[in-house]
């Protein structure tokens, strides 16, 4: 019924033979996909429940806050962290510009994770907020499915609540993943790594996504000694590898150390930290060690089995381009469904499902030049293609355009720090398809490109386009 409203734009109108539900929307997850499904389906007119675990920084099955991930224990949080180690870097550039400091500059690691705690926890209270004046019912328990049009909560005392629904939508997003090695244990994930007591002196990190080149570099700008394993040549892997190679620089130029092309086999506990082996037989003492070895849609303990929904080999939800299930009646957004996980990307399909189910707009989330960040130090952001992809993708020509500079703010300081651009452009129709970044600011000035390329900017409207050539370089080879 649900796919045939779809196709004949009738989403959302009563059908006065339909059975009676407690709700027309059920959500299981009130992270950023799951609010802004729940809140926007109100909006429509819809009864609308939604439940969430109970409130911690760290998460685990049975505790996690409205929020999400991403305000609770990702994004957010470790966005305050990167601000707190950049300073680090600021103060010795400021020498250079008249700043008289002490040589010696004490950082209190406890101050900051007590800020990132108070803002995290207001936060939290405004998504609850948010829900309220919507009109959406905030259930605080675990959720789970019963059938179709069923589901089952568990409250804080054990207490089970049944409730039935016309529409379910799932929005758990994901979790981290520990590596299957003897001592693993004793490592922690990103969740911990937020919230740790004490600030490391020596820290491991395993992993060559986004999320290790970013705690690798958190925890560097804080005065640690950082070890970055991974298992490539370079880190990140599916981003332009021009730029990979700008990232690595720039992690050593930090002063990470960095280990290709290199895994962990085991963790030993000693009496002040831990013993870190490796597969080339290296050793190594840490005080902490953080795994960024992916993460997992969040299923497990959803009981999709009882109403039939299906998962991939991973156990992603399957959905269609509207987010339908292979179940009618459910739906699942975000990092549940291992799309694309980014956190504007949840919103989105949370916008399109409420417009499509309740709104009366059947609408696809369009995942094309979507831009993303690294935030490590300095960030790396990029939108449309790598290079790698638009030569793969092309029917002509690709025309490459780079530019490394050094940025005014380092002449001055001394900062042996370049920023590299990148443009990536179709030869036969002068639209730019890919677009890349290293260096201060990127992410600010990459979304602002991700417009242009979401219009289909050509080349030459870029270069007849007046810029700040006191902020960029003039580039005249872009």
């Amino acid at each position: 019924m649900a796919r045939k409203m779809l196709i004949d734009g009738e989403m959302g109108k009563p059908d006065e033979a339909d059975v009676h539900y407690d709700f027309d929307l059920f959500v299981i997850g009130a992270g950023s996909g799951g609010v802004r499904a729940g809140r926007f389906a109100a909006n429509y007119g819809a009864k609308v429940g939604i439940c969430e675990l109970p409130f911690h920084p760290i998460s685990s099955e049975v505790i996690g806050g409205v929020g999400g991930t991403c305000v609770l224990r990702g994004c957010v949080p470790k966005k305050i962290l990167v601000y707190g180690a950049a300073f680090g870097g600021e103060l010795e550039d400021a020498r250079n510009y008249g700043w008289e400091l002490n040589e010696k500059v004490d950082f209190n690691w406890k101050k900051l994770l007590h800020k990132k705690t108070e803002e995290i926890t207001r936060l939290n209270g405004i998504y609850k907020r948010l829900l309220a004046n919507a009109g959406v019912k905030l259930f605080e328990g675990e959720g789970k499915l019963v059938g179709p049009n069923e589901v089952e909560v568990t409250q804080l005392d054990g207490t089970k609540l049944c409730y039935s629904a016309k529409h379910i939508l799932i929005a758990t997003g994901g979790r981290a993943q520990r590596p299957n090695i003897p001592g693993q244990e004793l490592g922690i994930t990103s969740d911990e790594a937020l919230s740790l007591e004490e600030l490391p002196k020596r820290a491991v990190v395993l992993g060559g996504g986004y999320i290790a080149v970013e705690f690798a570099s958190i925890w560097r700008g804080l005065g640690a000694t950082v070890d970055l394993f991974f298992r490539k040549e370079l880190p990140l892997r599916g981003f332009d590898d021009e730029m990979r190679a700008v990232v690595a620089r720039n992690l050593e130029g930090r002063g990470i150390n960095l280990h290709p092309r290199t895994n962990l086999t085991e963790l030993i506990k000693t009496e002040d930290g831990m013993k870190v082996i490796t597969d080339h037989g290296e050793e190594l003492h840490a005080d902490v060690v953080l795994f960024a070895t992916g993460r997992i849609p969040n299923t497990k303990r959803l009981n999709l089995a009882s109403a039939g929904v299906e998962t991939d080999a991973m156990g992603a939800v399957k959905v269609d381009e509207y987010s339908c299930t292979n179940v009618p009646s459910i739906w699942a957004v975000g990092d549940v469904t291992n799309r694309m996980n980014l956190t504007p990307v949840a919103l989105m399909e949370g916008t399109c499902f409420a417009k499509s189910v309740f709104g009366g707009q059947p609408s696809k989330p369009d995942y094309i030049n979507v831009p993303y960040a690294v935030f490590c130090i300095p960030p790396l952001s990029v939108v449309g293609l790598s290079e790698e992809q638009a030569i793969e993708q092309a029917n002509g020509d690709i025309l490459v355009f780079t530019s490394t500079f050094n940025p005014m703010k380092n002449t001055v300081s001394g900062r042996q720090e370049k920023t590299a651009m990148k443009l990536l452009v179709d030869a036969e129709t002068d639209k730019v398809v890919g677009a890349s970044m290293c260096g201060p600011d990127a992410p600010e000035i990459v979304q602002g490109i991700a417009i242009a390329l979401k219009c289909g900017a050509t080349k030459a409207q870029f270069d007849s386009t007046v810029r700040f050539i006191i902020s960029l370089p003039t580039l005249e080879n872009l």
